[in-house]
């Protein structure tokens, strides 16, 4: 027997591999290694998911109504420009299905998110890198590998791994140096967490124009990353394309309920953001005392770079790991001198500022 053979460039993909969760042979184990919150969801998520229970052999809401109206009402955009998915990651997928094949380009920062090559390889496009600027996205550097085959660009600001951001003008600058019909891709994943007066999660980019998407999750401070749940702020000609390529019952019951109710719970939202506020100055501090260069973040997490090199990384991993840390090694970004770490609780903080102070002495 022979096997169907795959489209073109299938094989030639890395399939992304999550964060572990597990370390063999410890049983006190701490996951760092992907961008949740420490928090957990919000009560009210939880009892809005677990109410959906009786209801489990009813199809979900097709057009998710309640949903996009929570998000509406939360982020003041029109409910008729939203889309919901099955996560940030579904998105980016559909985004290619519907804008990119063979012999298009797809052009992405040098340390974007690692879906973005997948998917636009899934497709047959070929994904381009632009260099960055002290591991930030360099705008000029994006528009000059721009060509006649670019179709799609993603930028995510801010940046997963490295924490870093460009500004609002530097984001309309990209937007405005890019040929008609390319589309801009703003992933803001982690935009509830900035608090720079100079930044923007794009949407008033995606009000003015034809040509431009806000993606966004419900994974990282709302704490719901267990029900896959993304939504997008796009123009209805964009919408229009999306909705004809989803699934038609892509985003599950619980998940539209909970994501709803999240929405709702400000005390909670506020104190994930202000838990956040106050560790990352202080978790940097403590990292820099120990000798470590750390990458200026916006976001939940902190990319951490070992002087030594590549193999010193390596063996601070496996050193944690040995403490039942675990962080996020980052060779698949080609940053191999580095490890991320996810803030966590205040114990959990402390015990990797710990860890890593007794490895450099």
């Amino acid at each position: 027997m022979t096997a169907p053979k795959p489209n073109a460039g299938i094989l030639d993909i890395t399939p992304y591999k999550g964060g572990e969760a597990a370390v063999a042979g410890v049983t006190d184990v701490r996951k760092l290694s992907s961008n949740e919150t420490p928090l957990g969801p919000s009560p009210q998520a939880i009892a809005a998911y677990k109410a959906v229970a009786d209801e489990l052999h009813r199809y979900p809401d097709g057009a998710v109504d309640k949903l996009r109206q929570a998000i509406a009402k939360h982020h003041g955009l029109p409910a008729d420009n939203i889309i919901c998915s099955n996560g940030s990651d579904e998105l980016i997928a559909l985004i290619c299905n519907a804008y990119c094949g063979p012999g298009d380009e797809v052009l992405y920062s040098r340390h974007g998110f690692l879906m973005y090559p997948i998917a636009a390889m899934a497709r047959g496009a070929t994904p381009v890198t632009a260099e960055e600027t002290n591991l930030t996205t360099n705008v000029d550097a994006l528009l000059a590998k721009v060509t006649p085959r670019t179709r799609i660009v993603f930028l995510a600001n801010p940046n997963n791994p490295t924490g870093t951001y460009i500004s609002a003008a530097e984001l309309r600058r990209l937007r405005e140096g890019l040929p008609d019909g390319v589309l801009l891709v703003v992933d803001a994943a982690y935009a509830e967490y900035v608090s720079r007066n100079d930044y923007s999660a794009g949407e008033e980019l995606v009000r003015e124009r034809d040509d431009t998407i806000m993606t966004r999750t419900f994974s990282k401070i709302y704490g719901l990353a267990a029900l896959r749940l993304g939504w997008a702020y796009a123009p209805e000609s964009i919408l229009s394309v999306l909705n004809r390529v989803r699934g038609p019952f892509n985003v599950n019951a619980p998940a539209q309920a909970a994501g709803a109710a999240a929405l709702a719970d400000m005390a909670h939202i506020d104190k994930a953001r202000a838990h956040n506020d106050a560790e990352l100055p202080r978790v940097t501090k403590g990292l820099e005392k120990s000798g470590l260069t750390v990458v200026p973040s916006v976001g939940n997490f902190i990319l951490i770079r070992f002087p030594k090199g590549a193999e010193q990384a390596k063996k601070a991993d496996e050193f944690l790991r040995g403490r039942g840390l675990i962080l996020r090694a980052m060779a698949g970004y080609g940053l191999a001198d580095c490890l991320r770490l996810t803030l966590g609780t205040v114990e959990e903080n402390d015990r990797v500022l710990a860890a890593l102070a007794d490895f450099v002495k």
